[in-house]
């Protein structure tokens, strides 16, 4: 299925499995709507949940524009928006992780009524600008321009001194250059949202960071102890790459905090 956001004509591709109150996951940078059926997500969720996957602009199968500012936030929480439109959706729980968490703090920054509930998993509220290279690897922009997605992958496997997970590196090498580095770029120049609007949002919030994911684990502390209703929980062991693995440990926190968001 496909919405389309009104702004610039991107399309955006989605999915949908179950039957129940609506839940969207979206994923992160480089990644695809893909990842959460690969690790088990939509099989644990859509017995109970009316499960929306979206592939965001410049990933999976959705449109792949290769300007930076067709990578701004509010062309991304746009495409969120149109793909509920679409679905039919008026408010729904999100759960995101790394970019997708991000682009969660800006929904619930401009439109709250239209999130039931928000679980962050290895996000942030800040401006990325400068974390790119923590995330991966210095030089990560020249990887991609002079040997594209290979290249890109053989580094940061050197870096990091072991392969990449199988799912991951394909999920990666899936990717158009162009298309990521265009993205890159434009979430340099990201401004985040100012904690006075956080502690202003009353959104139920659970907030997931590993105790190895130095930085998300610092913000999303932050960021539970600014909103008016956030907890925020330790993944123990885990580094950013590795939040959302396995889904049993994760789903631990996530499953209770749905039940209890409902009532």
């Amino acid at each position: 299925m496909e919405a389309i956001n009104d702004v610039d004509g991107v399309r955006i591709s989605y999915r949908e499995f179950g039957e129940g109150p609506p839940i969207i996951l979206v994923h992160g940078s480089a990644l695809s709507g893909a990842i959460w059926r690969g690790l088990g997500y939509i099989k644990a969720l859509q017995e109970e949940y009316r499960v929306v996957t979206i592939d965001l602009r410049g990933h999976g199968r959705s449109g792949k524009p290769h300007d930076p500012e067709s990578y701004g936030m509010d062309r991304v929480v746009g495409d969120i928006f149109a793909v509920m439109d679409a679905a039919g959706i008026s408010a729904a729980h999100y759960f995101g992780y790394s970019f997708g968490a991000r682009i969660g703090f800006s929904l619930l920054a401009r439109h709250a009524e239209r999130i039931l509930s928000f679980v962050s998993a290895g996000g942030t509220y800040l401006s990325p600008a400068g974390q790119i290279e923590s995330l991966f690897f210095p030089g990560y922009d020249a990887a991609l321009a002079s040997g594209g997605m290979p290249e890109f992958l053989r580094q940061w496997s050197s870096v990091k001194n072991k392969d990449i997970d199988p799912q991951t590196a394909a999920a990666f090498l899936a990717n158009d250059p162009a298309a990521l580095r265009a993205y890159f770029s434009r979430s340099e120049t990201e401004s985040g949202v100012p904690e006075e609007v956080l502690q202003s949002i009353p959104t139920r919030t659970l907030l997931l960071a590993g105790s190895m994911d130095r930085l998300r684990y610092r913000d999303s502390e932050r960021a539970a102890s600014l909103m008016p209703d956030a907890q925020f929980r330790l993944l123990p062991g885990k580094d950013h790459e590795r939040t959302l693995h396995p889904a049993t440990e994760v789903l631990e926190h996530v499953r209770p905090f749905l039940y209890s968001s409902a009532l």
